[in-house]
């Protein structure tokens, strides 16, 4: 191997590294963006996950209540009973 062999052999050799290296902060920055993607994700469903739990509690209440309505007629008249369905009513279910 003679001088211009070997030069041309580290040049080459400086090239791939370069390149090699180059490619590896690419990988790391994809990695990187698909972490926050997956974080992005991870906290629009808990958000949703904590709605759809105050919208199941908010409807349980509402079922109690109907069902204290229904079980509890005794001593009460219409007009009453159709007073506190018509409170639900007007109260919002979400």
């Amino acid at each position: 191997m003679n001088a211009a062999d070997a030069i041309a052999f580290a040049a080459l050799m400086i090239g791939l590294v370069s390149v090699l290296g180059v490619l590896a902060d690419v990988y790391k920055r994809r990695l990187a963006f698909k972490e926050r993607k997956l974080e992005l994700a991870a906290k629009d469903s808990a958000e949703q996950a904590a709605h759809f739990a105050a919208q199941a509690q908010r409807l349980e209440q509402r079922v109690r209540v109907l069902e204290r309505i229904a079980t509890d007629r005794e001593g009460q008249d219409a007009a009453a009973l159709a007073g506190q369905i018509e409170d639900l009513r007007a109260a919002p279910a979400n």
